[in-house]
C-alpha cells in the first residue's frame, strides 16, 4: 500500500480493522475473545500514527450483533431475541450495512485512528 501512487493529498490507502464490542463490554467465558478484539481496538491509534507519514490511514470497526454465517447456525427463535437486544433497529445487523460504513470511511479521507461501534447502541451483558 506503501508504494501507491498518492492522491493529491498524499493519501495512499486506507487499512480496515474489524473488532467487536466485546472489546468493551467483554462477557462472562469470553476473556480471551475480549481481550483480543481490545488488542485490536488498541492497536488502532498507534498503527495509524506509524502509517501516517505514508499517507496511509488506519481505522477499526467493532460490529455487534450481526447477521453472519456464525449467527445463521442458531435457531430462529434464538436468533430474534439477540436481535430485540439491540435498542434501535431492534435486530441483527446486516452484512451490507458493514459495507456501508467501510464505504462511507473510503470516502472520508479525515476519519483515521478511529474505532467506530456499529452497534445499534447495544450494550453486552455481563
Amino acid at each position: 500500500m506503501s508504494q501507491n501512487k498518492p492522491d493529491p493529498d498524499g493519501h495512499r490507502g486506507l487499512m480496515v480493522n474489524t473488532a467487536s464490542v466485546a472489546a468493551f463490554e467483554g462477557q462472562v467465558g469470553q476473556a480471551a475473545y475480549s481481550a483480543s478484539k481490545g488488542g485490536i481496538v488498541g492497536m488502532t491509534l498507534p498503527i495509524a500514527r506509524d502509517l501516517a507519514p505514508l499517507g496511509i490511514r488506519v481505522v477499526t470497526i467493532a460490529p455487534g450483533l450481526f447477521s453472519t454465517p456464525l449467527l445463521a447456525g442458531l435457531p430462529e427463535k434464538v436468533r430474534n431475541f439477540l436481535g430485540q437486544q439491540v435498542p434501535f433497529p431492534s435486530r441483527l445487523g446486516h452484512p451490507t450495512e458493514y459495507a456501508h460504513l467501510v464505504q462511507a470511511l473510503v470516502e472520508n479521507p479525515m476519519v483515521n485512528g478511529e474505532v467506530i461501534r456499529l452497534d445499534g447502541a447495544l450494550r453486552m451483558q455481563p
